[in-house]
């Protein structure tokens, strides 16, 4: 098979990880003359960046993205904790690690299996079931953790449908309208967050309490990291419930261990998440001259972070080609590293773990997925969609 042409179209490529293996091996830090780009792969290229301080997760010159200005999308935008750096980002990002961790895990697993049963019980074919199933199932379990009421949740899981995709508006050519729609949805998810009923114990809740402690208690910081976790938890979870029944579906070994040990699921999506990361790549920018990794790099250089590169260099994985449940002392980079590190890889497990024991429980034909799948068009998220043949 031909590797990929670049980093970028690796992220769908039915099988990029001999290429990025090539890149760790070969050119862990390299500038890509064609996407004008820094490129980071290796393990230490990858935590060096990520943990520079001269390294910001957006442009100095473009803090919100000039395609969503003037919209409410760029209303959340701005406010989300994930897309700031600066003063407020470290107490701010403290309330938002604060208000996941204090999610119940029974609570979270009991709303993960309750709408896993509620999802497949949809009509039409399978496989268009599975694709809705995979992104639908994030919101429904979140949005109930937020507070958003039963009978919203459905138009909720609509609205993030298109709000997730404008924010990357390259990745949906196809889609001339698509940016469009993601402001329209926008403009309705900040008014249904802004007239949700007070809920003491749900996370939006928690998550005020949490960002006054911080210092940062204004209700629009608060309502649009409340659609943030929403956001995060879309697609990354999608790709991570795809990529585990891709990981079953083509080895009947591990399948027959699951059945033996249902708990060994968890080590199952563990090892996904490192094996075929649902998160491919992230973005840091420099916001002056000086050395990142060794290599001097000037003031506004972007670097593409690839995450699941690093997740297969041997020095952080030995043997990282194989698929080892059992792996110990196990490094994952999907959710990055340092002070932006994502704090819901607990949540996204979760999840995941819920709905694929109920896809597997309801006789899905996991032999036959490989055969009737293609990956979601996008720049940094690898998520399978499956289709009837």
């Amino acid at each position: 098979m031909m590797f990929p042409q670049d980093p970028i179209t690796a992220v769908t490529h039915p099988d990029p990880y001999a290429y990025y293996a090539d890149l760790v091996a070969r050119k862990p830090l390299y500038y890509d003359d064609k996407l004008r780009l820094w490129v980071a792969s290796s393990a230490s290229a990858v935590t060096s960046t990520l943990t520079n301080g001269l390294c910001r997760v957006r442009p100095a010159t473009e803090p919100v993205p000039k395609s969503l200005l003037g919209s409410p999308a760029a209303e959340i935008f701005r406010h989300l904790v994930r897309m700031n750096d600066g003063e407020w980002h470290c107490p701010f990002k403290q309330a938002v690690s604060a208000a996941l961790a204090s999610i119940d895990a029974a609570q979270a697993t009991q709303q993960s299996v309750k709408w896993a049963r509620f999802l497949l019980e949809e009509s039409g074919a399978w496989a268009t079931r599975l694709s809705r199933f995979a992104f639908h199932l994030p919101v429904y379990v979140v949005g109930s953790l937020l507070g958003v009421p039963e009978d919203g949740l459905h138009q909720t899981a609509l609205w993030m449908s298109d709000f997730a995709r404008c924010l990357a508006p390259a990745s949906n050519s196809d889609q001339p309208d698509q940016l469009e729609r993601g402001k329209t949805a926008a403009g309705h998810l900040l008014q249904m967050f802004r007239d949700l009923p007070g809920n003491e114990d749900g996370l939006l809740n928690t998550l005020a309490r949490e960002a006054k402690r911080s210092g940062r208690e204004e209700t629009d910081t608060i309502v649009a990291n409340g659609i943030g976790f929403l956001s995060q938890s879309y697609e990354a979870t999608a790709g991570l419930i795809g990529n585990t029944l891709l990981a079953l579906a083509s080895r009947p070994e591990v399948r027959d261990q699951v059945a033996a040990d249902p708990d060994l699921l968890r080590s199952v999506i563990q090892e996904v998440l490192r094996y075929d990361s649902p998160v491919q790549n992230t973005r840091r920018f420099l916001a002056e001259e000086g050395f990142v990794a060794g290599e001097k790099m000037k003031a506004g250089n972007a670097i593409l972070v690839i995450l699941a590169a690093a997740n297969r260099d041997p020095s952080a994985n030995p043997n990282p080609e194989r698929f080892d449940v059992f792996r110990t002392e196990r490094r994952i980079f999907t959710f990055g590293v340092g002070v932006h590190a994502c704090p819901g890889e607990a949540l996204a497990t979760a999840i995941a773990k819920a709905g694929v024991e109920r896809l597997i429980a309801s006789g899905i034909a996991l032999e036959r997925l490989a055969e009737t799948m293609t990956y979601r068009a996008s720049a940094n998220a690898r998520i399978p969609i499956f289709e009837e043949r």
